[in-house]
């Protein structure tokens, strides 16, 4: 059953990290010892700056965008491919080539969706945003996207088990963004500069 395979290559898939891969790459320090110490984009563009941000980012979408939209391709069933979704995201989340320390998942997940359905990454796309054109805080467009994406998800795909995978990964997103929600609630949590 080949729909099995899409789980541990969609894991490997997301443990490749963008961020350390890029910065090694590019000369720049090591994104976990730098900054936030989170190898994501929104740190390597406090220490990089816009292209190796935007190439990470790029690179993060693609991890969680291939695997799933790959199983959509094959016609595996919804609960495959949400479970590829997920696997990609936790890749990313504990990548097995990087002692499991990765980032927070963002990209990733909004490739996820994409592999999804377009417009359903295209809506987390949108609302991400428009919450960081109004207030410049990368976590806080993030929190507030990836909190919508459930219902997107239920509006535009409608499979309780799509719907279902999207909302474990939202919640693992809002769990790994503990610290950022309570720097936003203590006003805290800066905004990103463009």
């Amino acid at each position: 059953m080949i729909e099995w395979l899409f789980v541990p290559i969609a894991y490997l898939v997301g443990s490749v990290s963008s961020a350390i891969i890029i910065c090694r790459l590019m000369g720049l320090p090591d994104p976990r010892e730098q900054g936030s110490g989170n190898p994501g984009a929104t740190n390597v563009m406090r220490i990089g700056g816009k292209k190796a941000a935007g190439i990470t980012l790029f690179g993060d979408l693609l991890k969680g965008l291939i695997p799933v939209y790959g199983a959509s391709l094959f016609g595996v069933p919804p609960e495959f491919i949400a479970a590829t979704g997920l696997a990609a995201f936790a890749g990313h989340l504990y990548p097995v080539f990087f002692g499991f320390k990765g980032g927070k998942g963002v990209a990733t997940s909004t490739g996820v969706l994409l592999g999804i359905s377009w417009l359903l990454g295209l809506a987390f796309i949108a609302t991400w945003l428009l919450i960081y054109k109004i207030g410049k805080i990368s976590s806080l467009s993030a929190l507030i996207a990836s909190f919508l994406s459930p219902f997107y998800a239920w509006l535009i795909v409608g499979d309780p088990i799509l719907v279902a995978g999207v909302a474990v990964m939202t919640v693992i997103l809002l769990w790994r963004h503990k610290s950022n929600i309570q720097r936003l609630l203590a006003g805290a949590e800066h905004e990103i500069k463009t």
